[in-house]
């Protein structure tokens, strides 16, 4: 019956939040799964409240004019109110008007309803395990009571381990996120040893006995909505591997299984404002000769929008911002003001590929039973099979070399996952690079 009712919404941010009515009942299936059903039993109710909003694309905004202007003026409005901020001028009349826009666009967006009853895809344990086959291992993190439960697939097998409070480790991530904060600044080279002590801490709060079982292969990591923000190259085990992450089981199935469109485009946005000047995409553009690049006056909202839609690969050099308040504002600065989460909800096909070589771009913001709602989670249903974005501030000088290392990887035919490990490791070893590359996150199957 929740099923039945959240799918009849046609707002992601509704299904999202309609998730809570079940979040009682997912747990009281997780306690007796525990207790008498056996791994699998919890792996299929670990997945079934969680990230459910990907499990089937959103409702896509119908060609409203009112709400298309809407868009418009929101822009426009936000732009204004930037470019007062760094001139030193006074903005509380705009962001008075940017909150009224705001408002309006939410509420014609929440009104909007679903165009299919049901729950979306059925999550089948055995079609997962087939997938990952014996050298890639999939560690989805459950909690009950306030303890995280590491289930680890593969070799055909669900196998669980116990590891620590899930307080214990949001603490620690904290603290992380804390230090990685001051490594994005030159000087900061002494608090390196003491975010590679936290990255040890939260291994064994995180994978506990469960690390020493993950083999040699690849690793996809599926934490609960409250550790979205874990650097997850960080912690020791993982820091050499092939690592990706994903929302949910389900959905890194969904990614793994969709196919690359077929004319191979390739997109590069260099937003305004950055340190940089988004130093890499110049030099991106000569080694793939026929993109599109997109920059100055041509990097606005509706272009960057009609180019995006089917490519192969986009690489976007551009401010991000993140809005705890209403994650679907969360928006990357273009010439003529943001380009929020709605924006590319209503995309027909996002990019196969797309990477976010900007701060914050990885931030999600944790609702309803265990779902996430920001840039990235917009994406992964519309047909994006893999995205590399950062949870973290970080230097953009240092963003650089990651960055080109990272398509270096791609043109060898490498996944993102593989390239960004590869990246990594190519980087220079002080502290200001090392924490660069356990910022960002390759996350899906591509």
């Amino acid at each position: 019956m929740l099923d039945d009712h959240r799918m009849t919404l046609g707002a992601s941010e509704l299904r999202a939040r309609a998730t809570e009515q079940g979040a009682e009942l997912a747990a009281l299936a997780g306690r007796a799964s525990l207790v008498s059903g056996g791994p699998r039993r919890l792996l299929v109710w670990s997945e079934r409240w969680r990230a459910t909003v990907l499990s089937t694309p959103p409702t896509r905004p119908p060609a409203d004019p009112e709400l298309l202007s809407g868009m418009t003026a929101f822009r426009e409005i936000a732009s204004r109110a930037d470019a007062a901020r760094m001139e030193g001028r006074p903005v509380p009349a705009l962001e008075r008007e940017q909150r009224r826009l705001e408002r309006q666009i939410r509420s014609r967006t929440l009104h909007m309803r679903g165009e299919a009853p049901g729950g979306g895809d059925r999550f089948d344990v055995g079609r997962l395990l087939e997938r990952l086959g014996d050298e890639v291992r999939l560690v989805e993190l459950a909690v009950l009571d306030g303890r995280v439960q590491v289930l680890l697939c593969g070799q055909g097998r669900v196998r669980r381990f116990e590891a620590g409070l899930l307080a214990d480790a949001e603490t620690e991530a904290e603290h992380v996120q804390a230090g990685l904060r001051r490594l994005a600044h030159p000087g900061a080279e002494g608090r390196l040893a003491v975010v590679e002590a936290a990255g040890r801490r939260l291994e064994e709060l995180l994978l506990g006995p469960a690390a020493a079982h993950l083999g040699g292969g690849p690793v996809v990591i599926v934490p609960p909505g409250r550790l979205h923000r874990v650097p997850w190259a960080l912690l020791p085990s993982l820091r050499e591997r092939v690592l990706s992450v994903s929302p949910s089981a389900g959905s890194w199935l969904r990614a793994r299984e969709t196919a690359p469109p077929p004319d191979g485009r390739h997109v590069l946005v260099r937003g305004p404002g950055l340190a940089t000047g988004g130093a890499e995409v110049p030099e991106l553009a000569g080694r793939y000769a026929c993109a599109t690049v997109l920059e100055e006056d041509e990097a606005r909202v509706p272009r960057v929008l009609d180019e995006l839609d089917g490519a192969a690969l986009a690489h976007i050099a551009a401010h991000g911002t993140f809005r705890a308040d209403s994650p679907l504002f969360s928006s990357l600065r273009m010439s003529d003001g943001p380009i929020v989460v709605h924006d590319f909800e209503r995309l027909a096909r996002s990019p196969y590929r797309i990477i976010l070589s900007c701060c914050d771009t990885a931030l999600l913001a944790s609702v309803g039973a265990d779902e996430l709602l920001g840039l990235v989670t917009a994406l992964l249903p519309l047909g994006t099979a893999g995205v590399v974005a950062c949870s973290a501030p970080v230097n953009d000088a240092a963003v650089v070399p990651l960055m080109l290392a990272l398509h270096k990887g791609l043109g060898a035919g490498l996944s993102l996952a593989e390239a960004l490990r590869d990246a990594r490791a190519a980087l220079p070893g002080d502290a200001l690079h090392q924490a660069t590359g356990w910022a960002f996150s390759a996350f899906g199957a591509a």
